[in-house]
């Protein structure tokens, strides 16, 4: 266990206790998929106090965890802002990518887990951070490369996250990981199980181990290096005992 894991279980553990002891609400950073595993690896061990994982969207992938007070019966307030950034002029403006906007805020000093999911869309992006964030970053995100942008914060309701998604289906041998992911990335089995070995997949934020995990309908599934899909379930069976799985695949 390296030093940064100690520390993050350390910390889970003490806004666990916060919310237990002081009955408070209270939440981490925005957490990275290998940082969800870390949570999950300690969740029969925190206090028994209820939590929510979320980015703020469906299918967010960077998501904080909330702990519940008794009085809350769902997060009704959760600590996250969303910012939407525009260029000045769409007329001169540059073809911004996640890597550009992040880096403007990386220049501005802001910490990676302040920050959760970048979402590209053909107006600009939408920026989900940490509430206590949101004020500095619209104040002060005025350019991103050589593309001047203005920054402002909007409800969830005016947020309109459009995940753009490839259909694809296929006949399998059953639901098992390894099986699905050859068909979404169009390679074989051998090929996908150093992703799996090396630690690269992650179903609903947790870390796949075994190939032979059983995929349920509604999971998603992100690939380092490869992407993320939603595992939309499995249908009718071929004369062969075959059967046919749904995917979409993230664009």
């Amino acid at each position: 266990m390296d030093k940064e894991e100690q520390l993050l279980k350390k910390r889970i553990m003490e806004l666990a206790a916060l919310c237990y002891q002081r009955d408070i609400p209270s939440y981490t950073d925005f957490l990275n998929l290998n940082e969800q595993t870390v949570f999950h690896s300690i969740e029969r061990s925190l206090p028994p106090v209820r939590y929510l994982m979320t980015g703020g969207y469906e299918p967010a992938e960077r998501k904080i965890v909330c702990f519940l007070p008794s009085y809350e019966e769902d997060a009704t307030n959760l600590p996250i802002s969303i910012l939407k950034v525009e260029p000045v002029n769409a007329r001169f403006a540059e073809g911004l990518t996640h890597r550009d906007y992040l880096g403007a805020l990386m220049n501005l000093g802001i910490e990676r887990g302040m920050v959760g999911d970048i979402v590209i869309n053909e107006d600009g992006c939408f920026i989900f951070c940490l509430e206590r964030m949101a004020e500095y970053i619209s104040g002060e995100l005025r350019q991103v490369r050589r593309t001047s942008v203005s920054c402002t914060a909007v409800p969830a309701f005016s947020c309109r996250v459009e995940q753009k998604f490839e259909e694809i289906r296929g006949s399998i041998a059953s639901p098992r990981l390894d099986n699905v992911l050859s068909l979404v990335y169009h390679t074989s089995r051998p090929k996908i199980l150093p992703y799996i070995q090396g630690e690269k997949v992650f179903v609903d934020g947790k870390l796949a181990v075994s190939p032979s995990m059983q995929l349920k309908g509604g999971e998603i599934v992100s690939v380092r290096g490869l992407g993320k899909f939603l595992f939309t379930g499995t249908e009718n069976e071929t004369r062969k005992g075959r059967i046919f799985a749904a995917v979409r695949r993230y664009c």
